[in-house]
């Protein structure tokens, strides 16, 4: 164990030095971070802990400055999707910017933050090819999870309802709310390591999720909108559409319609793709960040699809995991 004293505490040795002990001595670990985090945001008056910063109960996570050559990126990768499988293919082609806790907490509170409004203008100027659905202004703080980055399934009822009706299809949003009995502590619990109090996780039951099945073309299996058992694990968010896939398939029985909906996305369209699955036959989820693009054509029929580009800012931002 390293000496402890005022000195080594403030230059931080101590912290250095008692790392590399706790790895050797695991069950102290977690009990190290928390202190270290409170020594960090309080004794050495830091604001934020490894980019991670707390207003009241609320984490967030730093995302400054705008990259704008990591847009540029993306847009080349959007591009390309579209010049391979979109442009002929009779498809209807929208994009909806998702904005980070940020967007309502960094820059009030005095911390660096992107220009989340000029970040949209500069998605939308390289895709002039898709119709912008804007969002920001229905959501609110409070639609996000205290601990994590994403935003909570039973407040974006009505972001769905703007998507749906954008793309020319009504929903009822007649769901019932259920919550899991295990605490949810987020991604940003673990990373900040500091005491906060846990959260629930509430998830909409009802319609056509019920009915829907799930098709996983990395496992070859089919399943339900929710997986019961990760809502078990680790990580109760990935509940959602089984966490991060990169190909699924919902089919829905109970619309006939025959339309259907292909959603590129990332992990924040795994809580709100439920509530879009009772206007569609069909809707197919796609993350790029692991599934090579030139692959799609051998999995997808872009054929007469509604076709939503869905990103956060966060991922907009830091692009390069998009293939």
């Amino acid at each position: 164990m390293p000496t402890l004293t005022g000195k080594t505490l403030l230059s931080g040795t101590f912290a250095d030095r008692f790392e590399d002990y706790a790895t050797d001595q695991f069950p102290l670990r977690d009990e190290y971070r928390t202190l270290k985090a409170l020594t960090a945001t309080g004794v050495l008056r830091q604001r934020d802990n490894n980019g991670l910063y707390r207003v009241g109960d609320t984490l967030g996570k730093l995302e400054y400055p705008m990259n704008t050559d990591s847009l540029d990126y993306a847009a080349k990768r959007f591009q390309y999707l579209y010049d391979t499988y979109l442009k002929d293919s009779g498809s209807r082609v929208y994009l909806s910017l998702v904005p980070d806790k940020n967007y309502f907490m960094a820059a009030s509170n005095g911390y660096p933050s992107i220009d989340y409004d000029l970040f949209a203008e500069e998605l939308q100027a390289r895709t002039g090819y898709m119709q912008y659905i804007n969002i920001f202004d229905l959501l609110e703080l409070e639609d996000y999870y205290r601990t994590d980055t994403h935003w909570r399934q039973e407040k974006i009822l009505d972001v769905a309802g703007r998507l749906a009706a954008a793309m020319g299809v009504e929903l009822t949003g007649s769901y019932t709310q259920k919550m899991l009995e295990k605490p949810f502590y987020g991604v940003y619990y673990g990373q900040a390591a500091l005491p906060i109090a846990p959260e629930s996780l509430h998830y909409l039951t009802g319609g056509a999720i019920d009915t829907a099945t799930v098709y996983n073309y990395e496992t070859d299996t089919t399943g339900s909108i929710y997986d019961m058992n990760r809502a078990a694990g680790r990580d109760p968010y990935e509940m959602f559409l089984s966490g991060s896939v990169s190909l699924l398939r919902i089919e829905n029985p109970q619309n006939t319609s025959g339309r259907r909906l292909v959603i590129f996305r990332d992990s924040f369209g795994s809580s709100i793709a439920p509530l879009l699955v009772e206007g569609y036959s069909s809707v197919t989820l796609v993350d790029i960040r692991y599934l090579a693009s030139s692959r799609l054509g051998s999995y997808v029929d872009f054929t007469g699809c509604d076709v939503l580009f869905l990103y956060s800012a966060a991922v907009l931002n830091n692009s390069s995991t998009l293939k």
